[in-house]
């Protein structure tokens, strides 16, 4: 499905983007030009990117859960 109709860019090229380390639309925008032109992606890029689609942000999250399991968390 595209997200971005101005230069054909679809969910799964933004979700391989945050993959690779895009987490804002600005970043997704830099890496493709989704959101540049006309702008009425932008909201569609922000709901993809909030709903914890991209692989490098769970594996992120994955580690710091095993980190707190193991009474490894930062001191407060």
């Amino acid at each position: 499905m595209y997200v971005c109709s101005c230069f054909g860019v679809t969910e799964a090229q933004v979700l391989q983007h945050a993959d690779d380390g895009a987490f804002t639309p600005r970043q997704i925008a830099s890496a493709c030009k989704a959101g540049t032109d006309c702008g009425s992606c932008v909201r569609r890029i922000q709901a993809i990117l909030g709903r914890g689609a991209c692989k490098s942000a769970v594996t992120r999250l994955e580690s710091v859960d095993s980190l707190e399991g193991a009474g490894l968390e930062e001191a407060a």
